[in-house]
């Protein structure tokens, strides 16, 4: 018979699986506690959540949330981390901790929507640039054709000036 905590506890991981763009399963065995604090503490400033997850209870919130590939990655001691928003920013913050802290962490899996990545492919993702960043190089590549013909346009009427100007000193010259 489960207990009020236990309902709870799944009720929330239903929510948070229901919710988040990407889930990523993270071996945590070995760590000291001052760095899983430290690493709760880098991911919750990006507004990332980070939980250590009993299995029966994820893989239980897992079919209730109607995402089963989330139960391929819980196994062993795990912890789980939920980004809401660009799934790239979590898989960068979460892989540059391990990488900046030289931490044991190991990453186990991930899901993004409905597809599971392999932490070989979710290192891969991190080394992309966020969707910030994209936009920005898309509106860059789709000004620069305009600049170029306010350039052009811009020319003739640049050296009609030139010319004006230099006719005018010339004038001016003549006149002393």
């Amino acid at each position: 018979m489960p207990t009020e905590k236990k309902e709870r506890q799944v009720k929330e991981l239903t929510d948070k699986f229901g919710r988040c763009t990407i889930a990523i399963a993270i071996d945590y065995t070995g760590q000291p506690v001052n760095n899983l604090t430290e690493l709760r503490q880098r991911l919750q400033d990006q507004g990332i959540e980070y939980r250590v997850v009993k299995n029966t209870l994820a893989y239980v919130a897992a079919d209730d949330a109607n995402r089963p590939l989330i139960k391929d990655i819980i196994q062993g001691p795990t912890g789980l981390a939920f980004g809401f928003n660009d799934p790239v920013e979590t898989a960068k913050v979460l892989t540059d901790y391990i990488r900046s802290t030289r931490s044991s962490l190991s990453i186990k899996g991930a899901v993004i929507d409905d597809r599971k990545i392999d932490p070989s492919e979710l290192t891969a993702i991190s080394q992309l640039p966020s969707k910030s960043q994209l936009v920005a190089q898309l509106l860059g590549q789709m000004q620069a054709p305009i600049s170029m013909l306010l350039g052009v346009l811009n020319g003739p009427l640049a050296g009609l000036a030139t010319l004006a100007k230099r006719r005018m000193e010339q004038l001016g010259s003549e006149d002393k």
